[in-house]
């Protein structure tokens, strides 16, 4: 509990990006996270368990505005929910500070992706193939670094020409159903330990919802997004550094 003020902060933070941006909660939550010594197993156990409030109201509200597409949300559910099982188990078996330079590494490249995507001109023709590897490693990776749905699949998807609301609409409510599958698998093989970390990022992404959504409004989305992929590869940098 003597580090919770820090935890606030760090699901503070992670949600006022993924309110401005769509995503990236998981990615900016675990990067910080892991920079403060938190290991890999725990950062992305506990920043799951916080996601299924967020990721559960998000669905709630898209739904509310019809910002969902049935055929997309059940193309994407079952496989990433396979997805996320499978890279929970494989995380929990695997010593953590091994695991560090990995991680680190795996979130670097996610910043890389995320500034490449703000420079991305969008095509106008939708591309609806291969749906189920990308619900399923997209979930894959998201369990093993902590995050990476958002931008693995949302952004794939509309950088294939799908439309912009139902895409983060479907991805966001698949989502919940990923970090529940997520957060269940931690469960049963880490068992349920992390309160403190849990209990500061939920109550610093309720206190930052209202922030992020007036940012998406007022914040230009291209610098934002290189701004968020250049502090989480510096972050990922030092941890890798750190971890060699």
């Amino acid at each position: 509990m003597e580090h919770f003020w820090l935890y606030l902060f760090v699901g503070f933070a992670a949600q006022l990006v993924d309110g401005a941006l769509g995503m990236a909660y998981g990615v900016t939550a675990c990067t910080l996270l892991m920079g403060l010594g938190v290991p890999p197993p725990t950062a992305s156990a506990t920043v799951h368990a916080a996601e299924c409030f967020t990721t559960g109201a998000s669905a709630l509200s898209h739904r509310a505005f019809g910002n969902i597409s049935g055929r997309l949300f059940r193309r994407l559910v079952v496989p990433g929910v396979l997805g996320a099982i499978c890279g929970a188990y494989l995380l929990s078996q695997l010593p953590g500070d091994a695991l560090k330079p990995y991680i680190a590494g795996y979130l670097l490249v996610m910043g890389m992706v995320i500034i490449v995507k703000a420079f991305r001109e969008f095509p106008p023709r939708a591309v609806t193939t291969q749906l189920a590897p990308l619900g399923f490693f997209g979930a894959f990776l998201d369990a093993i670094g902590g995050g990476g749905w958002g931008p693995i699949v949302a952004t794939t998807l509309i950088a294939r020409g799908n439309e912009v609301r139902e895409t983060i609409g479907s991805v966001n409510a698949a989502e919940f159903f990923v970090t529940l599958a997520a957060s269940a698998t931690f469960f049963l093989t880490l068992g349920l330990g992390g309160w403190p970390i849990i209990l500061g990022l939920a109550l610093g992404g309720i206190l930052a919802a209202p922030l992020g959504a007036w940012a998406c409004k007022r914040l230009p989305t291209k610098p934002f997004m290189i701004a968020v992929g250049l502090l989480v590869i510096a972050l990922s940098t030092r941890t890798l550094l750190g971890s060699l």
